[in-house]
């Protein structure tokens, strides 16, 4: 299951910080391709490979910077 796109809804996000933030943690994490955050839908998708990283990590790092997931 190498290359995986999944979109989390995420309530918190209001600025451009909260789009590097979220950007950043979840860029950083082994596996992770690309993330693509929009403030107007509150939505963040991510393209990773599903044998390095899980839903459940990427969760935990936008939770870790203060957003919550849906």
């Amino acid at each position: 299951m190498p290359n995986v796109s999944t979109v989390f809804d995420v309530e918190g996000m209001s600025c451009n910080h909260c789009v590097n933030s979220i950007k950043k943690a979840v860029g950083e994490l082994e596996g992770v391709g690309t993330v693509e955050v929009n403030l107007t839908t509150k939505k963040v998708k991510v393209d990773y490979n599903g044998d390095l990283v899980t839903d459940e990590k990427i969760k935990a790092a936008i939770e870790d910077q203060g957003y919550d997931v849906k």
